[in-house]
């Protein structure tokens, strides 16, 4: 008689197993309703063809620092007293604050949500922008620095994703 050995347990991966196929594309797909990445912005506008507008959601001092080419400043709080007076409420919007560790692009989102805007997050903010070594405005004029190597392809071609 042989003994067969005691089935191990799963991986902390896969200790919750992954969806159904199709729970994982309706997921998948409402994800991509719901944000957009730096370099599909970047492209579009780099392409002229920005059909949404861009929201930077920080301070003054934030915008000063560095902001999106282009972007309209709305911080957060004033989205409910000023929204319609920079955005018109047909054009998607695309809102970013600072970073991934940041909820502020949510939030103003939100707010944006609230009013009756379509809106898409730009994930990883403007640190991702610059990390990927897009262009800059700030106060003192435009900015650009070199692509992260471990964040964006140095050459700037196109990440395959």
């Amino acid at each position: 008689m042989t003994a067969t050995a005691a089935p191990q347990a799963p991986s902390s991966v896969l200790a919750v197993p992954p969806a159904a196929p199709a729970e994982a594309a309706a997921y998948f797909a409402s994800r991509l309703a719901f944000h957009t990445d730096v370099a599909d912005v970047h492209a579009a506008l780099a392409a002229g063809r920005a059909d949404f507008a861009v929201v930077d959601s920080r301070s003054t001092q934030s915008w000063d620092q560095g902001h999106v080419p282009g972007a309209v400043h709305l911080p957060t709080a004033q989205i409910p007293q000023l929204a319609a007076e920079f955005l018109d409420p047909a054009v998607p919007v695309v809102v970013y604050c600072w970073g991934p560790g940041c909820d502020g692009a949510t939030r103003a989102a939100l707010a944006l949500a609230r009013l009756g805007y379509r809106v898409k997050e730009m994930l990883g903010g403007i640190e991702y922008w610059i990390r990927e070594g897009y262009e800059v405005e700030t106060w003192e004029g435009t900015r650009q620095l070199p692509p992260d190597p471990l964040t964006a392809p140095v050459d700037g071609s196109d990440c395959g994703c």
